[in-house]
């Protein structure tokens, strides 16, 4: 997503923008490898207050449980990661913004892209 221009525009026009911790996650685990470490950060610290961020309880628990049980029956599993980021995001009622196909697999998910 770095500088891609779409990203930014899909989320101006959102009322609630949040990000899963999952993927908060993963930003820094990118960031940590990145040789634009310190520009990333700050970017990130920055940039955080604008975005709720979702935490795993117990109720997104049952709810991954549940979603990778439902997806492995049906043959189409998603990555587990995923699987925490779509529970999180029907827990909150929010799309998930991705160019992941493998999203729309997820029974009552929206998929934004851009």
């Amino acid at each position: 997503m770095d500088g891609d221009p779409g990203v930014g525009d899909v989320l101006r026009r959102q009322v609630r923008a949040a990000i899963p911790v999952v993927v908060l996650g993963e930003f820094r685990y990118g960031i940590a490898q990145s040789k634009r470490r310190a520009s990333y950060e700050a970017w990130l610290d920055s940039n955080l207050i604008h975005f709720d961020v979702l935490s795993v309880t117990d109720e997104t628990a049952i709810a991954y449980a549940a979603l990778r049980v439902t997806l492995k029956r049906s043959g189409r599993p998603i990555p587990a990661n995923d699987a925490w980021i779509a529970a999180l995001a029907l827990q909150h009622r929010l799309p998930v913004l991705s160019r992941d196909e493998h999203f729309d697999v997820v029974p009552g998910l929206d998929r934004t892209s851009w």
